[in-house]
């Protein structure tokens, strides 16, 4: 439900502190949590995925972790998800702690715009319906806020969704999210403005001359060089301030 980052860097390793985004009956336990004034009573149910498999690079093993986590604010089938991805990897040891260990963590969600998709049985790819109710975009200023507090600046946006169709529908969301941003950064500095990447995922697919892959790694690099990773040599009295993040190189 937390971090690495969050979990090694916790001023009080005693307390386990419940990350309120990603605990699914946080609300339920609430009552006992406070009433007892600890979390050693309840369990933090947690939606998502958690895989771990064993690499070796150059003669060393590395365990390598993967934990996706649903956030339970936005919990819609489309037109609003939230899921904060963490990839780890340590040095795969026989006995003892990890020497060191690393972490990357990125956010998948949903265009936030007002917008919606009516049902149907009969149609498989209805409509998009985009609102315009929001006309200063406050929702979405508030919701790239709310990112630069989870996670710090620079916030970077990969945009996957389609650049042109035959009938538009994804690509009606694609130039107002593309005109949404253009009118954020209006008000900010070059340090915290938003970085928008656009990458029309399902063209690359279908071009069988397109490593898509290859074209991934290098926005991964690009994402990674802006933003650092975390970094921590764990020992058994380790300190807090004995972390940090360290710029990405290839």
């Amino acid at each position: 439900m937390r971090s690495l980052q969050k979990n090694l860097c916790n001023n009080d390793p005693d307390q386990v502190l419940y990350e309120t985004m990603f605990v699914w009956n946080e609300f339920l336990t609430r009552g006992i949590r406070k009433h007892l004034k600890n979390t050693l009573w309840t369990v933090a149910l947690v939606y998502g995925f958690f895989k771990q498999t064993t690499l070796s690079v150059s003669g060393r093993d590395l365990k390598l972790t993967l934990i996706a986590r649903r956030s339970r604010h936005y919990a819609g089938t489309r037109v609003a998800n939230d899921v904060e991805t963490e990839q780890i990897v340590f040095e795969d040891v026989s006995d003892g702690l990890p020497t060191q260990i690393t972490s990357i963590v990125q956010n998948r969600g949903s265009i936030p715009l007002f917008w919606s998709q009516e049902t149907s049985r009969l149609n498989i790819k209805p409509d998009i319906i985009l609102s315009k109710k929001d006309q200063n975009y406050e929702a979405t200023r508030l919701h790239f806020e709310n990112l630069v507090e989870r996670y710090g600046n620079p916030i970077i946006i990969l945009n996957l969704i389609k650049t042109q169709e035959k009938k538009p529908r994804e690509s009606i969301l694609r130039q107002e999210f593309a005109h949404v941003i253009d009118f954020i950064n209006k008000d900010m500095s070059e340090e915290t403005c938003l970085r928008f990447l656009h990458w029309d995922l399902h063209k690359h697919f279908r071009s069988q001359a397109t490593n898509v892959l290859v074209l991934l790694g290098k926005v991964a690099a690009y994402a990674l060089t802006l933003t650092g990773s975390f970094y921590c040599r764990v020992t058994s009295t380790m300190r807090p301030d004995e972390c940090t993040a360290w710029p990405f190189s290839e």
